[in-house]
């Protein structure tokens, strides 16, 4: 659901946090930017907290922020070991024929796949999409179903894929919330390959091309991602900035100029930076404590986070945050299962209130332990349930 700005607004001004933590009521945030766009969200790129959303559900034509789906997925395909970075592609007619924007491979000619990804990322180009989406799963229509069930997986309720261009088509579509989503996830899943996005120019069959991303010149902590234009969808950008070791990632859909779309996506950034601190409480793994187990072969077990426990706070109340750990009621009897609940861990701002949560769970397996070990734990048990 869409949350209209004057809502935000007011939302904001009294200090409450939009989703999915919160801050004190003490802790006023001015109100976002408003941008001449159609469709806007920033989102801090470790927690995943949507900052700021415009109709960020909107279904839009994304033009060629499609191929931010068309390069993630030949990079997955890359790191499991089914395509390697200099296996050569034939271009095919179709690719070569495409119109818009083009990295000028010729029909028949072999391209390493590693130029074909900087044809797409860097240079936007249609054919290097084409060619590189046949190579990969045969035809185009079969690689938009790859598309399809990458974003299924990734949660990208209001996308839907199908071509790897972003060519105007009737039922391909996607949003500004998504398009966060998935630009968060191309910055985390594949750090390898990420360095491309921010690379400003490639030279191919002697054509040199610039990256279409404005804010890599304008914003030296912009690193990527990707552009979008056609008639229908206007400007489009998805940029993320790193400073002092905060990311930021901004979605802007429907602006009305090459130059506009990084002015105002730039707004997003800076409101980001300037009034929000990125933290990470507890790593994805890390021992947070060791938990008493009964009857098992150790006496406890390593406790943690299935995922990082992190968000964005103000910066004027970050300090007042702080966690705390609930174990779940009743005793742990082994054997546990790696992964196993074990309780929460909470997120609780200075008024006390809980602002987030997550579950606590075992970060290794504990089997049964031997048979005096369980008789003996069995009778202090007792002991215990009847003493307290």
């Amino acid at each position: 659901m869409t949350i209209p700005y004057f809502l935000q607004r007011l939302v904001l001004l009294f200090g409450f946090l939009l989703a999915p933590a919160a801050w004190s009521a003490s802790a006023v945030i001015p109100p976002p930017p408003q941008l001449a766009a159609k469709s806007w969200v920033l989102m801090d790129a470790v927690s995943g907290n949507v900052l700021v959303d415009h109709q960020g559900n909107q279904r839009l034509p994304p033009a060629s922020l499609t191929k931010l789906m068309t390069s993630h997925v030949a990079a997955l395909e890359l790191q499991r070991g089914r395509i390697k970075e200099n296996d050569l592609v034939t271009i095919s007619e179709k690719a070569w024929r495409m119109g818009g924007s083009k990295m000028f491979v010729k029909v028949g000619n072999q391209v390493a796949v590693s130029d074909l990804l900087r044809g797409i990322i860097v240079q936007s180009g249609n054919d290097a999409s084409i060619a590189l989406a046949e190579h990969l799963a045969g035809g185009e229509d079969t690689f938009a179903a790859l598309m399809n069930q990458e974003a299924k997986r990734l949660g990208l309720a209001d996308t839907h894929f199908v071509n790897a261009t972003g060519w105007p088509a009737e039922g391909h579509y996607s949003s500004a919330l998504d398009m966060a989503k998935l630009a968060r996830a191309i910055v985390i899943e594949d750090p390898e390959h990420y360095s491309l996005y921010k690379e400003k120019e490639f030279v191919w069959n002697d054509i040199k091309q610039p990256n279409r991303n404005l804010l890599l010149w304008r914003d030296p902590t912009v690193d990527g991602l990707k552009t979008g234009h056609t008639e229908e969808a206007g400007y489009c950008l998805v940029a993320s900035s790193q400073r002092d070791g905060q990311r930021m990632i901004a979605a802007v859909f429907g602006t009305n100029s090459e130059s506009e779309r990084a002015t105002e996506t730039a707004k997003l950034l800076t409101y980001g930076f300037n009034f929000f601190d990125s933290k990470t409480f507890f790593k994805k793994s890390e021992t947070i404590q060791a938990v008493a187990v009964w009857k098992g072969a150790a006496r406890t077990v390593k406790a943690g986070v299935a995922a990082d426990f992190a968000a964005a706070l103000p910066k004027r109340a970050s300090s007042e945050y702080k966690t705390r750990v609930v174990l779940k009621e009743g005793n742990i009897v082994a054997p546990v299962a790696a992964g196993a609940p074990l309780g929460r861990v909470e997120l609780v701002g200075g008024d006390g209130k809980v602002v987030m949560q997550a579950p606590l769970v075992a970060l290794e397996a504990v089997e049964e332990g031997g048979f005096f070990r369980r008789m003996w734990d069995g009778i202090r048990l007792l002991f215990r349930g009847l003493f307290g």
